[in-house]
């Protein structure tokens, strides 16, 4: 017979110890938390996470503290968030560079470096033409650019930025080469419409709310949204999955997530709040005030877009000869 001889003191501290872990868990956060941007005070992340943050510290009870960590493009912030402790108290609000960095050479970190825990805004691209433009619709405007390669320029932003990335993964899913496009480099969207209405390209990739002034003035016409339903706040203008029947939704997108490894019951924590927080009239009516597209996705399917957008940005940037 074998008999158990753990003395009894060691073997009621072992339980207090795991108890105590497991009420240390079922508490959190019993703490502060960081939430990192990776862009500069004022900007639009930087907007969107402090609203964000205000949400959260009224679900979760604790204060979570904004802190800008800016540079290399968004890399140091992101490098921030993927190095953090995984204990659920540094997280971060990730943008769309994380699924450009590895491919493009300024940096190896990638959303596989995270935890995603929910995906709330996507700033859906749109297609814009001059007023002055022959192309009605989106399909009038496909098959020109098709049938006459390296004929049409296109604006709106840096070569390798978000939009710029939508709308040439968005022509390689059509099956026309993006590269039969010639992109005149602007310094974001605004001086692209500018260029746009003079006559000096022939389409800009912007967010609906940036050339919102310019349909309203009669000077663009918006042909379509990469978005995979058309947005309340502009309900007139179709999505390019209801012209060519193929589903795409790409843009710039924020999200938050913590550094790989969190705990699945903090994950379950953070989502549950963060959710509480999206569907509050408050944030809602932000997000709309201030022109963000809303789109609520949880762990998983934040992880699945994330590993999607990550797959065709890498191949465009490749076909876009901007990989170093």
């Amino acid at each position: 017979m074998i008999f158990n001889k753990t003395p009894l003191a060691v073997t009621i501290s072992l339980a207090a110890f795991a108890l105590s872990i497991g009420t240390a868990q079922a508490d959190y956060p019993e703490k502060p938390i960081e939430l990192i941007v990776p862009w500069s005070a004022g900007g639009g992340t930087d907007a969107v996470a402090r609203q964000l943050a205000n949400g959260l510290q009224e679900e979760l009870g604790q204060t979570v503290n904004v802190v800008n960590r800016t540079g290399g493009a968004g890399v140091v912030g992101h490098t921030v968030m993927a190095n953090a402790e995984p204990d659920g108290y540094t997280l971060g609000l990730v943008t769309a560079e994380i699924t450009t960095y590895r491919h493009i050479g300024s940096s190896q970190i990638s959303y596989e470096d995270l935890s995603p825990i929910a995906l709330i805004n996507l700033d859906a691209a749109a297609f814009n033409v001059s007023a002055e433009s022959d192309w009605e619709d989106l399909d009038s405007a496909l098959q020109d650019i098709e049938a006459n390669p390296n004929e049409y320029t296109v604006s709106g932003s840096a070569p390798g930025a978000a939009y710029h990335l939508a709308f040439a993964g968005f022509l390689n899913q059509q099956g026309i080469d993006p590269n039969t496009v010639s992109l005149v480099p602007s310094e974001g969207a605004a001086p692209g419409l500018q260029e746009l209405a003079a006559g000096g390209v022939d389409f800009v990739f912007s967010s609906l709310p940036e050339a919102e002034s310019m349909r309203d003035a009669k000077r663009v016409r918006t042909l379509a949204v990469f978005a995979n339903e058309r947005l309340d706040a502009f309900p007139d203008i179709p999505t390019a999955e209801e012209v060519t029947g193929d589903e795409w939704a790409a843009g710039t997108w924020r999200g938050l997530i913590g550094p790989a490894g969190l705990p699945d019951d903090v994950v379950d924590t953070l989502a549950e709040a963060a959710e509480a927080v999206y569907e509050s009239d408050q944030f809602q009516e932000f997000m709309t005030n201030q022109g963000f597209g809303i789109q609520w996705e949880g762990p998983e399917g934040f992880r699945n877009f994330m590993a999607e957008a990550d797959e065709n940005n890498g191949e465009i940037i490749n076909k876009l000869g901007l990989a170093e």
